[in-house]
């Protein structure tokens, strides 16, 4: 679908947590001198005016940049944020938002490089114009290029497709950010498709990707998803300013998961965020999750919440160790573990009614989600694996089988 304009959207709250983490893996980045490459799949047109065209019809900066513009009070890494901006700015006066590729060129070094790819064909040409400009503006200032080849390269061209001809990049360094309109609730399937067959060329590289969180089926599941995937680690950030309303519509939450993050990442959207949901939300139930955890392929997944101590899975074969004692795997015909009169003995048929099976299953794979909450506590996870993990034990020959 090619009907998505990023303009009509910028500087909402959304890009105001995609740019700042942004900002954040950026910086992080150029601690170490060797290059890296920056890949953004879906970079849209660049830079966006405020005070006209499509953004001033729905102002939604309004719910993003304009209430951080004046502040005096910015945590300092929310103040690099803003002060870039402010530098697009050069009048004072609120009128142009960067979008990831401009922050992207103004925080990375000279010898690192930017491959940029958007598929909307006036998208594209902005881009390539911005950059055109942005290139004639430093020649005019004396200003030369010393690294070799073309720090900038721009593609018409679908971005998921691109990853597989990028990596791994060449300094064995990269930082890519993914972020698709997800008009077509395929993207969620494409974005994760993508990033599985990332893993598998380059798994060392920091992958960064931004989503709604609508009610739609795909969205609420999304994250999940993609904690599943063979990274190392993961990190999951939400900002929500106000609860949708009756109608569903409109973007009021937003997240941005991040594979393989920084450890630096964390603690400063600690110190973030409580900021944000003060000065974004619109209500009392403004809030913000944290979460994080590490991939272990093979017995476990082992997961772990923002003071460090580590989750068990439970209720789930599929994420139950053989070697942990804990879950619910266990071999055909075995009671659970802890059934009266199972020790040495042989196994008895359950007695418990069906419906009691799966609200215990349902109870003991509700796994809680160590957040930082502003003003509201989070909610509990919707969903569960009741009905699946729930299956009478004993020989199959025992008696009838129940429907």
């Amino acid at each position: 679908m090619l009907s998505y304009r990023h303009a009509f959207h910028a500087g909402n709250h959304a890009d105001v947590l995609k740019h700042f983490v942004q900002i954040q893996l950026h910086e992080y980045m150029n601690q170490k001198d060797t290059a890296y490459t920056y890949i953004d799949t879906h970079s849209g047109a660049g830079v966006y005016a405020l005070d006209g065209g499509y953004a001033s019809k729905n102002a939604e900066y309004e719910t993003g940049i304009g209430p951080l513009w004046e502040r005096t009070d910015l945590p300092k890494p929310l103040a690099e944020y803003v002060n870039l901006i402010k530098e697009l700015n050069p009048s004072g006066k609120m009128r142009y938002y960067p979008g990831s590729p401009y922050c992207a060129d103004k925080v990375m070094r000279e010898h690192d490089r930017l491959r940029l790819f958007e598929l909307h064909p006036a998208d594209s040409k902005i881009l390539a114009d911005n950059f055109r400009k942005v290139a004639e503006h430093a020649a005019a200032q004396g200003e030369r290029s010393s690294a070799r080849g073309r720090r900038v390269l721009i593609e018409r061209g679908d971005g998921f497709h691109a990853l597989k001809t990028l990596l791994p990049p060449p300094s064995r360094r990269a930082l890519v950010l993914i972020d698709p309109p997800y008009e077509d609730k395929q993207d969620y399937r494409k974005v994760r498709d993508a990033l599985e067959d990332a893993l598998v060329r380059f798994p060392s590289g920091i992958y960064a990707i931004w989503y709604p969180v609508l009610q739609r089926m795909e969205s609420r599941q999304f994250a999940d998803k993609l904690k599943r995937l063979a990274a190392k680690d993961w990190l999951n950030v939400t900002l929500t300013i106000t609860t949708p309303g009756p109608d569903g519509f409109g973007l009021h939450s937003s997240g941005m998961f991040i594979l393989n993050p920084p450890y630096t990442l964390e603690p400063t959207l600690r110190q973030v965020m409580p900021y944000l949901v003060q000065v974004l939300g619109k209500n009392a139930d403004a809030t913000y999750v944290i979460e994080k955890g590490t991939q272990v392929t093979g017995t476990a997944a082992a997961r772990t919440g923002a003071n460090g101590a580590a989750r068990m899975p439970v209720g789930n074969a599929r994420k139950a160790s053989p070697t942990a004692g804990t879950g619910s795997l266990r071999l055909p015909g075995q009671a659970p573990a802890g059934t009266p009169g199972q020790a040495g003995g042989a196994p008895r048929a359950p007695t418990v009614k069906r419906s009691s099976i799966a609200a215990a299953a349902a109870g003991k794979s509700a796994r809680p989600t160590e957040a930082g909450v502003t003003r509201k506590s989070a909610r509990p996870a919707e969903g569960g694996t009741a009905g699946k993990s729930a299956r009478p034990t004993g020989p199959r020959n025992s008696g009838p089988r129940r429907p």
